[in-house]
């Protein structure tokens, strides 16, 4: 499935959040949305997701999607957005609950997003009985076991401690290299969008405009490498050149503007 931003624009009243945005995402693509605070970032994604309707602009998308996919585009949360009284078992198999899927066909899926993730022997826990790092592996499950053509995921490890996050996003990378899913990822962080991307999408402090993008060359599976990292540090200060000046103005308006937060 690919997907295409065009032209999309946004308002909160008369906050100007995202200004004639225009993207494409390819199919299997890894893509990288960073930019300093309050330049719209989450704002993106949640149009992109159908979660906010753009004040103009659309957001289309095309081409096959998996013939047993239940939803195509999905979301994993920051916040991991589990559900405290359910166990792992229970919070995988809620995406599932709103379809017409034979028992059998249900349990297979909930069993191999489970183990996809590494969960399997941990399916009878409840979220406070596991680490930061587990709860959001189940988020990932979840989303996995609609069979997305697509994920969605918005500052994905940023409540994670730095040794859970360098991991996870190992073994977040391992699974798209795997599964070969489109997505399109929000951070903060450079390390994360440099590791992981195909494309990074830098934007401007609001009202959020595209940049520029960046693309990556060095497969992904490469970039962990020793002789990598001199190309990694290179790629790093372009990316830091590109928001420095922006990051440090939308800190001082964020500091002395009432309320604000990511996307205002």
């Amino acid at each position: 499935m690919e997907l295409a931003v065009d032209a999309v624009s946004h308002r909160y009243g008369a906050v100007v959040a995202l200004d004639e945005i225009s993207l494409r995402v390819a199919p299997g693509e890894f893509l990288v949305i960073i930019g300093p605070s309050g330049c719209g970032k989450s704002t993106l994604l949640g149009i992109i997701g159908g979660i906010l309707a753009p004040s103009a602009g659309r957001v289309r998308v095309g081409g096959a999607v998996p013939s047993d996919c239940l939803n195509p585009i999905t979301y994993i949360f920051q916040d991991f957005a589990l559900l405290p009284w359910r166990t792992v078992e229970g919070n995988v198999a809620l995406p599932l609950e709103h379809h017409r899927l034979p028992e059998a066909a249900r349990a297979a899926r909930i069993a191999d997003a489970l183990a996809r993730t590494g969960l399997t022997e941990f399916r009878g826990a409840f979220p406070k009985q596991l680490s930061g790092g587990m709860r959001q592996r189940v988020g990932i499950a979840r989303a996995l076991a609609a069979r997305p053509a697509m994920l969605l995921m918005d500052e994905p490890l940023s409540a994670l401690d730095a040794q859970t996050r360098e991991l996870l996003m190992e073994d977040l990378l391992a699974l798209w290299l795997r599964e070969r899913l489109g997505v399109v990822y929000v951070t903060h962080n450079l390390t994360e969008a440099l590791r992981l991307a195909d494309r990074i999408v830098v934007l401007s402090r609001r009202p959020g405009r595209i940049r520029e993008i960046v693309s990556i060359e060095m497969p992904q599976a490469e970039r962990g490498r020793p002789e990598a990292q001199v190309e990694i540090a290179r790629l790093h200060d372009r990316l830091w050149q590109l928001i420095k000046s922006e990051a440090q103005v939308a800190e001082r308006e964020l500091t002395t503007a009432d309320g604000g937060g990511d996307d205002a």
